[in-house]
C-alpha cells in the first residue's frame, strides 16, 4: 500500500456505503458493500488478515480507494449493485454460482402489479431490477422497505385476508391501482438508489397536505418519512460481504492458452437442440466476467432441418448480423457446443461478416477443446504439457487440447468435463467451461420443449379457416374426441354445428367434398 493511500484510508467514516478500488491508471477494478466502511475497507490491508491468492491479487493492484457514504445499509446495497453495472469491474466476478444472482420482478403492466424475486429474468413484459449478489440481503431490504411502500407480494383473489393491508404491508385496494402503482414508483426509484430524491418530494406532498388540511394523508406521508429514517438502524448484511472478489483463474488461463489479446470479459456458448429435424431451437448464454449473465440470454429457431452444422452456421449468422452486433455488442470469446463440423460453421458465419472474434467449440468425444487455424487464437503448447495435466495435439488444420488428460468421458451430458481433482493445473478453465457448455445445452433444450409443448397443445382444428373457440367446443361436446370427428358423417357433424361449417370440418378432415 502506497504512501498517500494509506494516509487516505485514516479518514475512513464508520458509516455505511459503497467503496471502490482503483488501479494505476484510475480504472475502478472492483466495487463493494460495507456496513462499516472504516472495518472492511481496511480489512484489504491487514497483514495479520489470512488472504487467498485471488484477494492478495486484487490487494496489489490497488492504488487508490474512493467511497461513498449512504444512509442505511439498505441503500448500500441497492448503490452497489448500480455501480458494479455501470462500471463492471473486473474483479468483481462474485459468487460464481449462478444461482446467487437475484433480481427483483415487478409487472407494472399488471392491474395490480406483484413484487417478486427471480434468477432467472424471462422477456415476460415486467421490469427487472439487479443482479443483486447477496439474495438474504435483498430480500431482507425489501422486508424493510413494504412498511415504506406497501406493496402486494400474490395476485389479490377475491375474499382474501386483509390482515397484511390493515397493518400496512399491502395497499389499501380501495384507494385503487393508480394510487398503488404510484406508490411501487416510488420503491423503484428507491431500488434505484434516488433516496434523497423521494424524501424531498415527500417532505413536499406532506407539507401541501397538511396546508390543505388533509392531515390524514400529511400524517401518512409523515409515517414514511421516519420509516426511511428507521432504516439507518436496520442492518442488511453486516460485515459478512463475500471475500471471493478475485481476478478469476479460469479466465486468466484460457486467456494465456488462447493467446487472447485480452481477458474474454464476454463468453458466448451456443447449443442447438431439436428433435429429429424438428422444433430447432439455438440457444445463446453470455458469461460476463466469468457470471453467467442471463438477462443477455438470446434464442433462436432456426430452420427445420436435421443439420447441426447448417443450423449452427445460420444461428451465428444472424447473431453476427450488423443489427445484433450493434445492439448485444461485440464477444470476446465464442464457445460452440460441437466438433470440427460445428466448428467450421461459426467460423465460415464470422468469416462471412468480416469479423474477428476468436472462435472455440467443445467436442463430446473426450469433452476436448477444438481449435482452428481460422480460431483467431494463438496456442500456446508450451504451457500444456503432461506435467500439468493437459496436451495440445495437432490433427491436421486443427488442435485438439485435452486439460484433464486421464480423465475420461463419463455417462450424461453435464456429468462430463469433472475438473474436481485438485492435481489438475487447469481445473478453473474446465469449470468454466463446463458450466458455460451446460448451461448452453440447458437453455437450448428448455426452449426446444416449450415449443415441442405448444406443437403438442396445437388442435387440429387450428388450420380450419372459420373454426373458432365456440365452434370447437360444440364438436368436443357433441363427439367427446377428435379421432371420433374425423369419422363422423357430414350429416352428423352438421347437427352440432350447421350445415355450413359441417361442409368445411368434413372437407378438412377427408378431402371430400358434396
Amino acid at each position: 500500500m502506497n504512501t498517500q493511500l494509506e494516509e487516505k484510508l485514516k479518514s475512513l467514516p464508520l458509516s455505511p456505503g459503497v467503496y471502490f478500488h482503483k488501479s494505476a491508471t484510475g480504472e475502478v477494478i472492483y466495487v463493494g458493500k460495507a456496513a462499516i466502511l472504516k472495518n472492511r475497507v481496511r480489512q484489504y490491508f491487514q497483514v495479520s488478515r489470512p488472504h487467498d491468492n485471488k484477494t492478495m491479487a486484487l490487494v496489489a493492484e490497488i492504488v487508490d480507494t474512493e467511497w461513498i457514504e449512504t444512509e442505511s445499509e439498505v441503500d448500500a446495497l441497492f448503490l452497489e449493485s448500480e455501480m458494479v453495472k455501470r462500471y463492471m469491474p473486473r474483479y468483481n466476478v462474485l459468487l460464481r454460482d449462478d444461482k446467487s444472482q437475484s433480481f427483483v420482478r415487478i409487472d407494472m403492466k399488471s392491474e395490480w402489479p406483484i413484487v417478486s424475486f427471480t434468477r432467472n429474468p424471462a422477456d415476460d413484459g415486467a421490469e427487472y431490477y439487479g443482479p443483486f449478489y447477496n439474495g438474504f440481503a435483498l430480500k431482507r431490504a425489501l422486508r424493510y422497505l413494504r412498511r415504506i411502500f406497501p406493496y402486494l407480494t400474490k395476485e389479490i383473489r377475491p375474499g382474501q385476508s386483509k390482515l397484511d393491508e390493515d397493518i400496512g404491508l399491502s395497499p389499501r385496494l380501495s384507494d385503487g391501482p393508480m394510487s398503488y402503482k404510484a406508490d411501487l414508483r416510488q420503491l423503484i426509484s428507491y431500488i434505484k438508489g434516488n433516496r434523497k430524491k423521494i424524501v424531498r418530494e415527500l417532505e413536499q406532498t406532506m407539507k401541501l397536505a397538511a396546508a390543505e388540511q388533509d392531515f390524514e394523508k400529511a400524517a401518512k406521508l409523515r409515517n414514511r418519512l421516519l420509516a426511511m429514517q428507521e432504516l439507518q438502524r436496520r442492518v442488511s448484511f453486516g460485515d459478512k460481504e463475500h471475500l471471493d472478489i478475485s481476478k478469476d483463474q479460469a479466465l486468466s488461463d484460457i486467456t494465456d492458452i488462447l493467446g487472447l489479446p485480452t481477458i474474454p470479459a464476454r463468453i458466448e456458448g451456443f447449443d442447438i437442440s431439436h428433435t429429429g429435424g424438428r422444433g430447432v431451437v439455438a440457444s445463446m448464454v453470455v458469461f460476463t466476467n466469468g457470471v453467467s449473465n442471463r438477462a443477455e440470454y438470446r434464442k433462436f429457431k432456426v430452420s427445420e432441418k436435421n443439420d447441426d452444422t447448417g443450423n449452427i452456421y445460420e444461428a451465428l449468422s444472424r447473431r453476427l448480423s450488423e443489427r445484433n452486433i450493434k445492439s448485444w455488442g461485440t464477444p470476446d470469446l465464442l464457445l460452440i457446443d460441437g466438433g470440427k463440423g460445428q466448428l467450421m460453421a461459426a467460423i465460415r458465419a464470422r468469416d462471412e461478416k468480416g469479423l474477428d472474434i476468436p472462435i472455440i467449440s467443445v467436442a463430446k468425444r473426450q469433452e476436448e477443446l477444438m481449435i482452428h487455424r481460422n480460431s483467431k487464437v494463438i496456442v500456446h503448447e508450451s504451457i500444456l504439457t503432461p506435467e500439468l495435466g493437459a496436451s495440445a495435439i495437432p490433427e491436421g488444420d486443427f488442435i485438439v487440447i485435452n486439460l484433464q488428460l486421464g480423465r475420461f468421458k463419463v455417462t450424461g451430458h453435464a456429468k462430463n468435463f469433472q475438473a474436481d481433482d485438485k492435481t489438475f493445473r487447469y481445473s478453473d478453465i474446465t469449470k468454466l467451461i463446463q458450466r458455460i457448455r451446460d448451461e448452453s445445452h440447458r437453455f437450448a433444450i428448455s426452449y426446444h420443449e416449450t415449443i415441442s409443448r405448444t406443437r403438442q397443445k396445437k388442435s387440429a382444428f387450428d388450420d380450419i379457416a372459420g373454426v373458432g373457440p365456440v365452434t370447437k367446443r360444440r364438436l368436443m361436446r357433441a363427439f367427446g374426441s377428435i379421432a371420433a370427428i374425423q369419422k363422423a358423417t357430414e350429416a352428423d357433424i352438421a347437427k352440432a354445428v350447421g350445415p355450413a361449417k359441417a361442409k368445411i370440418i368434413h372437407h378438412a378432415f377427408t378431402g371430400e367434398t358434396t
